[in-house]
């Protein structure tokens, strides 16, 4: 790159810094995180240990945001000196490119980040696929998605933990159920939420046709405690049962698997990969308050879209991404209109773009 390309690019990411600070709001920030610490160091901070690991992931959140932040003022500044030494060393120029690249990839995803400012964006999330039309095909191509969506969270460095896997008849899953925990995780996963389609061969058809199958994708926030949902315990049945599982020595043998029913709404939720009855009877409840929360959420813009007059959609879901395994290769999110024919990579985990697509077309169309 000639210097003053360099240069100009420089200026550019510099610009665009001073942005930054502005739409992340970090000096608010930095007086929110200067205040949580403040809590965390009472004495009784951890009398209320929920509380308190609470106060921490949102203080360990605004931390990384503000990290991130101070680590692009750096790299800039050692993009410039670079640049004023390149008189002096030619060699200087390379450091100027390699800190200005890692400045401009850094400030994209912080531009990113910012999209996610709803309640629970910055939060965890509990995802569950369920098979839709294909019958056995339908229970495979569950299991294709949630082995996808484990792979894209391990990748990304976040936790992973199992709720529930409900064994299909014979293969795959009729049920997959999983909490993600990691930054941002809810805000970028909201993504997911809808139909996902597979056009393939049928692996179980003896003449080899092609078939398209479906599998539905629900994201829910991980609701902390001071999120008051309307929750009567004595609304709820609870069930307990022998866990399903693909048997081994890790296989769960006691009663332990839960199931809760809440009565008013009929939602049911189930829970066996947990080691306890008591531990999976906490995980069933907390998808249930997710569940209950998004109800009432939806009915209050329900109500508002009404009001205004939008014409709602009544079907199952709206299919928002084609995976096409043959005549072609093809994943394509009719949404963004992101696609690529790599689809072993996708169904790998490489999610990214997808995702990163489908918030830019969210945010171009608000």
């Amino acid at each position: 790159m000639e210097l003053r390309d360099l240069q100009k690019e420089l200026e550019g990411a510099r610009s665009r810094l001073g942005d930054a600070r502005a739409f992340l709001h970090i000096d608010e920030k930095t007086a929110e995180l200067a205040a949580l610490d403040e809590r965390a160091a009472a004495p009784d901070f951890w009398n209320d240990a929920a509380a308190a690991q609470a106060v921490s992931k949102q203080a360990s959140n605004l931390r990384a945001t503000i990290a991130d932040y101070e680590r692009a003022c750096g790299l800039a500044d050692d993009a410039a000196a670079a640049l004023e030494l390149v008189g002096e060393d030619e060699a200087f120029a390379e450091e100027a490119a390699t800190a200005t690249a890692a400045l401009t990839e850094l400030l994209d995803a912080l531009e990113v980040e910012s999209w996610f400012s709803g309640e629970f964006d910055a939060g965890d999330a509990i995802l569950t696929v369920n098979p839709g039309q294909g019958g056995l095909e339908a229970q495979d191509w569950t299991e294709m998605l949630y082995q996808m969506y484990a792979h894209y969270a391990e990748d990304k460095g976040w936790k992973v933990t199992v709720l529930d896997l409900v064994p299909g008849e014979g293969i795959g899953l009729d049920k997959a159920t999983i909490q993600i925990e990691g930054r941002y995780a809810y805000g970028m996963l909201r993504s997911e939420i809808g139909i996902h389609r597979l056009v393939r061969i049928s692996p179980t058809d003896a003449k080899k046709r092609r078939q398209t199958t479906f599998a539905s994708v629900e994201v829910l926030p991980v609701l902390t405690d001071d999120i008051e949902v309307d929750l009567n315990p004595a609304d709820v049945r609870v069930d307990v049962y022998r866990s399903s599982g693909p048997g081994g020595q890790c296989v769960n043998t006691t009663d332990s698997a839960v199931r809760l029913t809440h009565e008013p709404t009929g939602i049911v939720v189930t829970c066996q990969n947990e080691k306890s009855q008591l531990q999976n009877k906490e995980a069933a409840f907390r998808v249930l308050k997710a569940k209950l929360y998004e109800l009432e959420e939806r009915k209050r813009q329900a109500e508002i879209d009404e009001l205004r007059g939008v014409r709602m959609d009544n079907s199952f879901g709206s299919q928002i991404r084609n995976y096409v395994l043959f005549p072609y290769q093809l994943v394509k999110d009719l949404r963004s209109g992101v696609e690529t024919g790599n689809v072993d990579a996708v169904l790998g985990g490489a999610l990214e773009p997808f995702i990163i697509g489908y918030h830019t077309w969210r945010v171009s169309n608000q």
